[in-house]
């Protein structure tokens, strides 16, 4: 699979998680699980370029990482870390800019 389309099947798989998780149709343990398992499946693509091709890619690793970082229950309790999240889904769906102080690199072996 090459890269360009993981992330993209990614992105629309992470907006639809986290989407569910806020309205809270989905558990947010599901979410974690996602993560694991969407960083699990990266691993997998060895690839050894740390810099993102684009701005979504950026955006969507930023995402992941305050994912694995804050756990996806902070979803409910953070309304700050609510707020950042849904600004990085709007950009993706196009209906927003560029998230302020976005750090997204992607991880390496």
């Amino acid at each position: 699979m090459i890269i360009e389309q993981f992330i993209n099947d990614k992105i629309l798989q992470t907006t639809s998680y986290v989407s569910a998780v806020i309205d809270r149709t989905l558990h947010y343990t599901e979410l974690d699980q996602f993560i694991l398992d969407t960083m699990e499946e990266w691993t997998s693509l060895n690839v050894v370029d740390e810099t993102p091709s684009n701005a979504h890619e950026r955006v969507f690793w930023h995402v992941m990482h305050e994912l694995s970082l804050h756990g996806a229950q902070a979803l409910h309790q953070n309304l700050f870390f609510k707020s950042e999240i849904n600004t990085c889904l709007d950009f993706f769906n196009g209906i927003g800019s560029y998230p302020i102080d976005c750090i997204g690199w992607r991880p390496i072996a």
